[in-house]
């Protein structure tokens, strides 16, 4: 059950470490001869190092099958079209063209790993969702039926547990934030169904989210090909430790493409816990709406990075308003660690139980501030408290255009009045709203004729726009104001 697909191709670096060990083994006045069997066997001593990973490991990892319902079961007691009558006239056979049709059952696969000898597995939420029969298939091709635990789509982790009363090889959970980007890495799982199918590659990066994957994402990218029916499945690092759960692949033509995504497992690891003790996952919130620092914003506050998170609002009776937290802070530290953007603080918090205390510094008006807030459980109403139209910001966002509120310091770094209209923070190269040269650092005056102030009443006029393709802007840029049609569809 992968979302994204494809077959296996010899990933370049394999390519590029063959050809640097023949230009090794080949290159004159190396004495060839006299190196020969001691290159053979570094190669041999490599060979057998991801063999003696592969061979403890493999034992612990499972091929997932479920069944899902498809359509609706026909009751016999109920449909008037089994009656014998209709037998009778028709014979036995007979169906009506609008009877209810037999129930129909789909069937999917994926992968898996147990964690513990009495049968507990990680796996993918999307590889067991909505599932009426899990079948797991064991080390010695044994199935056995298994029960959801716990599951949480926003992070797409998933906990059943199989159990026949022995116990099981399991495999340890190591330490994703420790890992580097180039050390090499082993999946493993069942792609098509071909059980304990091994690839090898290297961790090509950390961190990568909004791939609109998962709600929180902090994936670790490798070039360890993943194909369908590896979802689930481990990703080890050379000590046989699980540092990901391998989860989905990008590709632009439908097949693999050398770029597949892992869940950390420190991530799984802090899911699990919550699914072992309480069967859901609770998650934590500050009561901010936060943004990135781009580079136009990062020097009207002066600073030499990018990094960190900007509060562009604080919600009523919040953690963050009780604590004293201002629109226009910049969070750049929690509990002693950077933030790097939004998405690092976002998951941080909400990983944080609920009533635990953190730390922030922040940076108001060039001044650095500590802060001390208590997180609280995020409210059902989650999503409503964040404003605006989910539809219209996504519109703004495939046009290329963040936009904030504008703040007391960024009006007046900007030469601005509070109330004038919406801050543009970012311009994506190459967008529609690049094209129309809309700056970042403008200012959105008006949408279609109508003023806006604030973010709010921007979507409040989006909303009459009646899915209109074209939008009319007023951008004021310093001194000078312009129409600007900006295509959104």
């Amino acid at each position: 059950m992968q979302r994204k697909i494809r077959p296996l191709t010899l990933p370049f670096h394999f390519l590029f470490f063959a050809l640097f060990l023949a230009a090794q083994l080949f290159t004159p006045g190396n004495g060839m001869a006299a190196n020969d069997d001691e290159n053979i066997q570094l190669l041999d001593r490599s060979a057998k190092a991801f063999s003696s990973v592969v061979k403890k490991a493999e034992p612990a990892v499972v091929h997932v099958r479920v069944e899902k319902k498809a359509g609706e079961t026909a009751n016999d007691q109920i449909n008037p079209f089994n009656d014998p009558f209709f037998q009778r006239f028709f014979g036995p056979s007979f169906k009506h063209p609008n009877a209810p049709q037999p129930e129909q059952k789909t069937q999917g696969a994926g992968s898996g790993f147990l964690i513990s000898d009495d049968g507990y597995i990680l796996t993918n939420n999307h590889v067991i969702d909505n599932a009426d029969k899990i079948t797991v298939r064991v080390e010695g091709e044994q199935e056995l039926e298994a029960k959801v635990i716990g599951t949480d789509p926003q992070s797409d982790v998933a906990l059943i547990k199989i159990s026949d009363g022995r116990k099981f090889p399991y495999l340890p959970l190591g330490d994703s934030d420790g890992l580097e980007v180039g050390e090499w890495v082993i999946a493993i799982g069942s792609p098509f169904g071909l059980d304990r199918t091994v690839t090898v590659g290297v961790v090509s990066a950390k961190g990568r989210n909004r791939m609109g994957i998962n709600e929180y994402e902090n994936f670790i990218q490798t070039d360890a090909a993943i194909n369908p029916g590896n979802s689930g499945g481990p990703l080890l690092n050379i000590h046989g430790e699980v540092i990901g759960m391998n989860t989905a692949i990008f590709s632009r033509s439908g097949g693999y493409m050398g770029i597949g995504f892992a869940i950390p497992v420190n991530m799984a690891k802090t899911v699990k816990a919550q699914l072992l003790t309480k069967g859901k996952v609770t998650r934590s919130w500050l009561g901010v709406a936060i943004q990135d620092m781009t580079s136009e914003l990062a020097r009207s506050f002066k600073l030499k990075e990018k990094t960190g998170a900007l509060v562009t609002e604080v919600s009523k009776d919040s953690p963050a308003e009780k604590a004293g937290i201002k629109q226009g802070d910049l969070i750049t530290s929690l509990n002693g660690k950077p933030v790097a953007d939004v998405s690092d603080l976002r998951n941080r918090v909400a990983m944080t139980p609920p009533k635990t205390k953190i730390d922030l510094v922040l940076i108001r008006n060039e001044q650095q501030k500590e802060l001390t807030v208590q997180v609280e459980e995020q409210p059902s109403d989650m999503k409503s408290l964040a404003g605006g139209s989910p539809q219209q910001q996504e519109a703004f966002q495939k046009a290329g255009l963040s936009l904030q509120d504008l703040t007391p310091e960024l009006a007046r770094q900007f030469g601005y009045q509070m109330g004038q209209g919406v801050l543009v923070a970012e311009v994506t190269p190459g967008s529609p709203a690049a094209m129309a040269r809309i700056p970042a650092g403008s200012l959105i005056e008006e949408v279609n004729r109508q003023p806006v102030r604030n973010l709010k009443e921007l979507t409040q006029v989006l909303a009459k726009s009646n899915g209109a393709k074209d939008i009319l802007l007023l951008i004021r840029s310093g001194n000078r104001s312009q129409y600007v049609v900006l295509g959104v569809k």
